[in-house]
């Protein structure tokens, strides 16, 4: 997540809409994404053994890897 992302990939919220103490915790820093932080859309996600994916359908894929 960069600085400019405007959508937490936790819960979809606002960043600058507030804290996000249930986002931003050590447990949830192993977690996929969830929700697109460009449009905060829905992410098609997919956990694997060796990684995950996220797939948005207007921004394209993220990996793990």
């Amino acid at each position: 997540m960069t600085p400019s992302d405007p959508f937490c990939v936790h819960c979809g919220q606002s960043e600058a809409g507030g804290d996000h103490p249930a986002c931003h915790n050590p447990r949830t820093a192993l977690e996929p994404p969830r929700f697109c932080a460009q449009c905060a859309r829905r992410m098609v996600v997919q956990v694997t053994p060796t990684g995950w994916s996220a797939r948005c359908s207007r921004h394209g894929e993220l990996t793990s890897s």
